[in-house]
C-alpha cells in the first residue's frame, strides 16, 4: 500500500516538474500536465528499473526485501519532483557475490535505460544562439560529453545546448547512477567496494564523507551526501560466508561499476551562472 502510494505522488510530481520544463503551466493550465509525460515517464522509467535490478537480484539471492519506494520533492525546476527511491535490505547477504549482485544490478540496469533516453532526448534537442539569459546550466559528465559529440556534433561557439526534457530525465539517471555508486556505507558503490575488497574498503569509505567536503567547496549538494555518510556511517555489513571467493564474473561487474562510475562521474552537477 505505502510503495503504491508514493509512486502515485511521485508520479504526480515529476508529471508536474516536466509540465513546467517543457513549457507549460499546471496550475494555471491544467491541460498543459501531458506535456510532462515526455520527462516524468523516461525519469520513472530509469528508477524504476534501477530499483528493480536490485529487487529481482535479492529475490534470485533469497535476501529479503521491500519493493521500491519512490520519493517525492518538490516539483519546482529544475528539481525533477522526485529524490530517487529506494528499497531496504532486510536480511544479510549469504556471500559476496551476492552482495556483487545485488549492488551492482541497480546502477548496470538503470544506465542501460538511461543512455538510450539521453541519446534519444539530445537527439530532438536544440542547439539556439547564446542571448546571455541565464539558465539552469548542467554539468557535464566524460559520458554525457561523449554521447553530445556522438549525436549533436561540435556545438559552435556563441550556441547552447537546449535540452529537450527527455534529455534531462536522461542527464539526471546518469547523475543518480554516479550518486548511487559513491563507494561508502549502504550505498550501491558501497556493496560493490566491500563485494571486491572486503575488509580493505573499510579503510578507505571512512574517508569518504571527508572528500564529500571539500568537494562541497565546489558543490553545495556534495555537502548534503557528506553529512548523510556521516550520520549512517561507512562501514558495511559482513556476508555470512566470507569465505566464499568472488567469481570472475563478479569481478567483471565490479569493473563495469567502477567504469560506469567514472564515466558518470561529475564534480559539479549544477554550476551557478555561464562560463
Amino acid at each position: 500500500m505505502v510503495p503504491a502510494l508514493l509512486f502515485l505522488v511521485t508520479f504526480s510530481t515529476t508529471l508536474i516538474a516536466g509540465t513546467y520544463l517543457a513549457g507549460g503551466d499546471p496550475l494555471a493550465r491544467p491541460s498543459d500536465l501531458p506535456m510532462g509525460l515526455m520527462f516524468n515517464v523516461p525519469l520513472l522509467s530509469i528508477l524504476g528499473v534501477h530499483e528493480m535490478g536490485h529487487y529481482t537480484a535479492a529475490r534470485r539471492h533469497r535476501v529479503w526485501t521491500t519493493p521500491p519506494y519512490f520519493i517525492p520533492f518538490l516539483p519546482i525546476p529544475p528539481l525533477p519532483g522526485t529524490m530517487g527511491a529506494v528499497i531496504r535490505l532486510k536480511s544479510p547477504f549469504p556471500d559476496r557475490n551476492a552482495l556483487m549482485d545485488i549492488g551492482a544490478a541497480g546502477p548496470l540496469a538503470g544506465a542501460a535505460v538511461a543512455i538510450p533516453v539521453l541519446i534519444a532526448g539530445l537527439a530532438i534537442s536544440e542547439i539556439r544562439r547564446t542571448t546571455g539569459g541565464m539558465g539552469t546550466m548542467l554539468g557535464e559528465s566524460l559520458l554525457f560529453k561523449l554521447l553530445s559529440r556522438l549525436v549533436l556534433g561540435g556545438v559552435p561557439a556563441g550556441y547552447d545546448v537546449i535540452l529537450h526534457p527527455v534529455a534531462y530525465a536522461g542527464w539526471l539517471g546518469l547523475l543518480i547512477t554516479m550518486m548511487n555508486l559513491i563507494p561508502a556505507g549502504q550505498l550501491d558503490g558501497g556493496h560493490i567496494a566491500f563485494a571486491l575488497f572486503g575488509d580493505r574498503f573499510a579503510r578507505v569509505a571512512r574517508l569518504v564523507p571527508y572528500a564529500l567536503l571539500l568537494m562541497g567547496l565546489i558543490s553545495n549538494g556534495w555537502f548534503v551526501w557528506a553529512v548523510l555518510l556521516f550520520l549512517m556511517g561507512t562501514a558495511h555489513p559482513r556476508p555470512i560466508y566470507e569465505d566464499v571467493p568472488l567469481s570472475p564474473m563478479r569481478r567483471a561487474f565490479g569493473a563495469a561499476s567502477c567504469l560506469l562510475f567514472l564515466l558518470c562521474f561529475t564534480v559539479d552537477p549544477f554550476p551557478i551562472g555561464r562560463p
